[in-house]
């Protein structure tokens, strides 16, 4: 199976980093963390992208705040899809890095989650992955399966809790 590459713009991004390292750790995906800036180390950012699909990669996942260019500069170098994941920050609430991360040129695509959505990111990763992989698609099949039963049985009993 292909890994995920985990590319955070700052280390201040890890807990919404740990929160996508946590389901594809679920998945029994491998993955790869590393901090690099778009901005301050845009030369080792550019080379480890450059190198990602020969070192078995087969998703990235950007996190960013603020400017949040990251996504845009690894999509830029490579072909493999991107995932940009936009971090909130203290001056917007994270509305910048959503615009940043969302607003590609034509040509450059970079799929965009929610703010602050690690989660749904290392989802989406994975059913990328799932394409070409029958036993990740039916882990995530089950995944849904445990998640739609799980509200099911909350529905149950929520006429009690009125009462």
């Amino acid at each position: 199976m292909k890994k995920v590459g985990l590319i955070m713009g700052s280390d201040s991004d890890l807990p919404v980093v740990k929160k996508a390292a946590a389901v594809l750790s679920e998945l029994g995906i491998t993955y790869e963390a590393h901090v690099y800036s778009a901005h301050r180390t845009p030369a080792e950012a550019r080379d480890w992208t450059l190198a990602a699909r020969d070192n078995g990669f087969g998703v990235i996942i950007a996190f960013a705040g603020m400017a949040a260019h990251l996504a845009g500069a690894i999509a830029a170098n490579t072909t493999l899809p991107v995932i940009g994941v936009p971090c909130k920050s203290a001056a917007l609430d994270g509305m910048d890095a959503l615009l940043s991360t969302v607003m590609m040129p034509s040509g450059i695509p970079v799929a965009t989650v929610a703010i602050d959505g690690g989660k749904n990111a290392a989802l989406l990763a994975a059913e990328i992955l799932a394409v070409s992989d029958d036993e990740l698609a039916a882990a995530l099949d089950a995944r849904r399966s445990a998640e739609a039963e799980a509200v099911l049985v909350k529905d149950a009993g929520i006429s009690e809790r009125l009462l």
